[in-house]
């Protein structure tokens, strides 16, 4: 080994409890180490565990990312002075170069190996780097590691190593078998002082919002980055949310006196080997997302400037809907992000925000099993015989909502049966490499269009599109086609995916397709002369409408309306504009925060054939009978999941659905639909008072319960239209809602008239808090008690009226107003009605409906 590479090992800090972590393994098989990033976690511990005694077969080390895979076989192959591929490999997605003794690998990789080959014949150790970044394939891999070891293989060695001390709950996870805690391996690094500089812009900007970030903010990132070259010395790393940014800040910082380096997973491999390598004396600025945050070490860098922001994974399970997110760091990757600066030295961090702000930050971010899309995780979970996830060693269990999500998807594709368990078919779509529905529409597509057009275009679904590209996917597909080598990074990583997945289906020889589409042939592939045929739509769309079937989308005014029922607007700018087709294949849309319909981010414009053919399980013929502009509408509809493709009037509709429809017209338009006799009201004021007052089973009058029992009279009456509802005779519904106890005695407890002594028999008003009875005063004379109802509970309140029958006084109990009040009432009115009774003891009185004889 080169002295270069002798000083590169001397002081790393995780030599010194190597010991310890030998002895853990010795006596455990199991271990969580605990180093900050620079300790060497990373590549000096896998090449030790593969030189110890008793390692017994090779170490496998699981990265979360393509880029930091690379990077870490590159380092550990430069320590040995080799090239990777001999005793250090990689394997990543489209890359295989295998080591005899170590080997670097995605994690989606490893839950390959494990699914075809469960022993994992020939591994002896297997690391998880930066399991502290809780990736959803980390934490699956994990759990299937930890199953394989407690039946298959318990010689199997594991280490769970993070970056961070939070060790407590991956030790009790490790150890979760025989229920003690797996050890925990500390690494004390000897960090450099980074000092703070609070950076915030002098003006507010706004929040983010989706994928959107204020250019504001952009600008002042970019200053930011000025600032700090003229300041201090050094590299510079700034952390950025995504590649747009990146992209844009690049542009404001072209006269800087450096050089711009853009890092990020679609990044091409030369520009993350030069970000990588030594500096050559040139001061460098590093653009990167969060890939930099722990994965990987940029020699030279003594600031990082951080924008505050980064990328989580958003899925709308109901509307079939997944994009990222913009949301503010967590005080936890804050902290990563700033010790970048001190690893080789003394550095400074330039936070774009306040101190209040930093310490109202989240602690952690959250773990990805809970925000994103788990069809792949739940394919995975079925395919290794556990649909429901019951039974891994999972840190967070999955979201019920999101996991049934996930299930539902798969049985639609085919990949479960009706009990989860995982098919024949969903074995080939997770033997694939894709998200299920991606490989659902290359098997699917391949016999359609060909292999080689279907791979084509799922390799183009397969990851986001570059900053900058049309939504017309189409147009993308024949850029990508024309171009020959050298192409940009996008490109490449196409084509390498596209051989890949063509390789993967291997699909017998396709039958003559349906679907008009271009045979690919040529030296890639293509058949360059007629990349701009007609058939291109037809074939990318068809293969995204296999991918995506309810993002299949129909015209709808100035929109579109999708079959999962969202609906769905073309973006400002947009190349598929100009076509104004009546169908869409939706291949990514995102619905902003807050916004009535999704954005359509890339589409292919196809026809109503091929939406009928890829979404033919959404399509449903029956009768839909609805409450529809104020009367019931019956039509024989054929829809395609939310979209309706034909109708036409229906005559004999079946009564369930008619009673349904009317019961749907009462409660959105009330009762009043109904014609309400003067009888019908009162009978409905009487039966609200006992219910008030009594109780059950009294039943409740108040609108919603009415409507709730309004099936039962539409029933009786054989109502099917809005005229029939006037029809229905309210009174004798309201009296069938009665048990037959009540209805005996609802004249008793709430009679409809009281007879007061001059003979008069007059009617109670119900319809205020307290029952009344407004009678002539004279009427009552000799009548020395209140009157009540309610079997005896409640007095009436008896307005006293005048001659005239304008209100006199009113009193609940008359036997005071007599005794009190009645002078008072004498001596005002017997001078304006001379000719009525006003004697000095009403109670001894007779009561009379006349006046005084004639004098």
């Amino acid at each position: 080994m080169h002295d270069d590479r002798r000083a590169a090992l001397a002081g790393l800090p995780v030599r010194h409890v190597l010991p310890d972590l030998l002895r853990a393994l010795d006596d455990r098989g199991l271990a969580v180490l605990a180093a900050p990033p620079g300790t060497g976690k990373t590549t000096y511990v896998p090449l030790a565990l593969a030189d110890a005694p008793a390692a017994a077969g090779r170490v496998v080390v699981l990265e979360p990312r393509r880029l930091a895979a690379r990077a870490a076989a590159r380092r550990m192959a430069w320590l040995l002075g080799e090239k990777v591929g001999g005793r250090v490999g990689v394997t990543i997605r489209g890359e295989r170069r295998p080591g005899s003794a170590v080997e670097v690998l995605t994690t989606g990789v490893l839950l390959q190996w494990l699914q075809d080959d469960p022993e994992l014949d020939g591994v002896g150790t297997v690391i998880l780097d930066e399991c502290h970044e809780r990736h959803l394939d980390a934490d699956t891999a994990l759990a299937f590691l930890l199953d394989v070891r407690a039946t298959l293989r318990p010689d199997l060695r594991i280490v769970a190593a993070s970056a961070t001390a939070d060790t407590g709950p991956w030790a009790e996870l490790l150890g979760r078998e025989d229920g003690v805690p797996a050890p925990v391996v500390e690494a004390k690094a000897v960090l450099h002082p980074v000092e703070v500089v609070w950076a915030p812009p002098e003006r507010p900007v706004r929040p983010p919002h989706g994928t959107r970030v204020d250019p504001a903010l952009l600008a002042h990132v970019a200053g930011t980055v000025r600032r700090a070259l003229a300041e201090r010395d050094g590299d510079v790393l700034c952390f950025l949310p995504g590649v747009g940014e990146i992209a844009r800040v690049a542009g404001m910082l072209g006269d800087a006196g450096a050089d711009v380096l853009q890092v990020h997973g679609q990044a091409p491999a030369a520009v993350q080997d030069a970000v990588l390598a030594p500096p050559d004396g040139r001061r460098r600025v590093v653009l990167a997302t969060s890939v930099a945050e722990s994965s990987l070490t940029v020699p030279g860098v003594r600031i990082v400037v951080d924008a505050g922001l980064a990328r989580e994974p958003r899925t709308d399970h109901a509307r079939g809907l997944g994009a990222l997110t913009t949301v503010r760091v967590s005080r936890a990757a804050a902290d990563q992000r700033a010790g970048r600066a001190g690893r080789e030295a003394p550095g400074t961090v330039y936070r774009c925000w306040t101190q209040a702000e930093h310490d109202r930050l989240a602690a952690r971010p959250r773990p990805e099993i809970e925000l994103a899309d788990l069809t792949a995780f739940a394919l995975q979970a079925a395919c290794w015989g556990d649909p429901s996830a019951a039974g891994l060693a999972l840190l967070d269990p999955p979201p019920e909502a999101a996991l049934a999500a996930a299930r539902a998807t798969l049985a639609a594709l085919g990949a479960t049966d009706a009990d989860g368990h995982v098919t024949d078919r969903g074995q080939r779509l997770a033997g694939l490499g894709v998200h299920p529905r991606l490989a659902r529409a290359l098997l699917d597509g391949a016999s359609a269009v060909g292999s080689r057009t279907a791979a084509q275009v799922v390799a183009l679904l397969s990851e986001p599109p570059p900053p900058g590209a049309p939504d017309d996917l189409t147009g993308v597909w024949r850029r990508l086609r024309r171009e020959g080598p050298p192409a940009d990074a996008h490109a490449a990583r196409w084509r390498d995916e596209f051989r890949r997945l063509e390789r993967a289906v291997r699909p017998p020889e396709p039958v003559p397709p349906p679907v008009r589409a271009p045979r690919a042939r040529g030296g890639d592939g293509v058949d360059h002369a007629r990349s701009g045929a007609p058939g291109d739509d037809a074939a990318a769309g068809l293969v995204v409408a296999l991918a995506f079937p309810e993002r299949v989308a129909r015209r709808r005014g100035g929109g579109y309306l999708m079959a999962s029922g969202t609906g769905a607007e073309l973006s400002d700018g947009s190349a598929l504009a100009g076509a104004r087709a009546e169908w869409l294949a939706v291949a990514v849309a995102d619905r902003p925060a807050g916004a009535a319909s999704a954005r359509v981010r890339q589409a292919v414009v196809i026809d109503e054939d091929t939406a009928r053919r890829a979404a033919a399980p959404m399509l449903r013929s029956g009768e839909e009978v609805a409450w529809r502009d104020g009367d019931v509408v019956a039509r024989q509809v054929e829809r395609l999941g939310a979209i309706e493709m034909a109708a036409r009037p229906l005559r004999n509709a079946d009564s369930r659905l008619v009673r349904e429809a009317l019961l749907d017209g009462l409660r959105a338009e009330g009762l009043a639909l109904l014609r309400w006799s003067d009888a019908a009201v009162a009978l409905r004021e009487r039966l609200a008072f006992l219910h008030r007052e009594l109780g059950e089973p009294w039943p409740a009058m108040d609108d919603a319960a009415l409507v709730e029992q309004a099936g039962n009279w539409l029933d009786a009456s054989g109502a099917r239209r809005r005229a029939d509802l006037a029809k229905i005779d309210v009174a004798a519904a309201l009296r069938g809602l009665l048990p037959w106890e009540c209805a005996a005695r609802l004249d008793e407890l709430a009679p409809e008239r009281v007879e007061v002594p001059s003979g008069s028999r007059v009617r109670v008003d119900y319809s205020g808090d307290h029952p009344v009875l407004a009678v002539k005063l004279q009427e009552l004379f000799g009548w020395d008690a209140t009157p009540r109802v309610a079997g005896g509970r409640v007095p009436l309140v008896v307005h006293l009226l005048s001659p005239a029958g304008r209100p006199a006084a009113v009193t609940s109990d008359l036997s005071s107003f007599w005794r009190e009040g009645y002078r008072a009432v004498r001596a005002e009115l017997r001078g304006r009605y001379p000719r009525h009774p006003w004697p000095d003891d009403p109670t001894q009185a007779t009561a009379t409906r006349r006046t005084n004889p004639r004098r």
